[in-house]
């Protein structure tokens, strides 16, 4: 896609989301993902685009810095949050210091990644020693398909599950690109980078809609992980 693409996208995103976000942030993610942010004091947000969970995190106390490759979201973030730390990056090559940052996040990010094995070494090299990477993606059967696709929000149909792949996405004006990766890829780099497991969760809508908390209940659509550096 051309950097008009993108910022036609861009926009129907921060139009479609709204400051508050989506259903799957505010009934399914949001509570254990700021739950897990206790005791931080500088975050570092990989892929922060509109800044919406840097400001939550900032509301509760933690210095934050949101980095993200896309400008238009960016402007959205500065916008909503002027005395926010945004920088325009990728998380192939974060600019940022070694060990500067107690928490790193990746809230529904990784899949957007098309790099996963030069970002996962990224994050780990911007936490400081007992740091933790906080970690929310889509599950791996979720993001698996056969040709052809499926409809977005439809059961999963799970094909060609070990092989990764991208594939567009498109809805209400937004085109984003998807990566499928086997849960053993994630948990295989993760560990690679020296990272140690000490919370996996597969979280389930706290409220909501009950047409659209059925349609989340019936498999996980998310896992939520926090990895601490040695």
């Amino acid at each position: 896609m051309d950097d008009d693409g993108w910022a036609a996208s861009a926009e129907a995103w921060i139009a479609a989301q709204g400051p508050e976000g989506d259903f799957a942030r505010r009934h399914v993610l949001d509570e254990p993902m700021l739950a897990a942010t206790g005791g931080a004091r500088r975050a570092l947000d990989v892929g922060c685009g509109e800044g919406r969970f840097c400001r939550m995190m900032a509301a509760s106390g933690i210095a934050t810095v949101g980095i993200d490759p896309t400008a238009t979201l960016l402007a959205r973030a500065r916008a909503l949050h002027p005395e926010g730390d945004y920088r325009e990056g990728r998380a192939e090559a974060l600019p940022v210091e070694d060990g500067r940052f107690d928490l790193v996040v990746s809230y529904l990010t990784l899949i957007d990644i098309p790099d996963l094995r030069a970002a996962i070494p990224e994050m780990a090299r911007a936490l400081a020693p007992g740091g933790r990477l906080l970690i929310a993606n889509l599950q791996s059967f979720q993001t698996a398909e056969p040709e052809g696709g499926r409809a977005r929000h439809a059961p999963p149909t799970i094909g060609r599950y070990m092989e990764e792949r991208g594939a567009f996405y498109e809805w209400s004006g937004i085109r984003i690109r998807n990566w499928h990766r086997p849960l053993s890829t994630y948990m295989t780099l993760l560990l690679g980078a020296g990272l140690r497991l000490e919370r996996f969760e597969e979280p389930l809508p706290t409220g909501g809609d009950p047409e659209r908390v059925a349609r989340y209940v019936e498999a996980p659509w998310f896992l939520t992980m926090a990895w601490r550096k040695p």
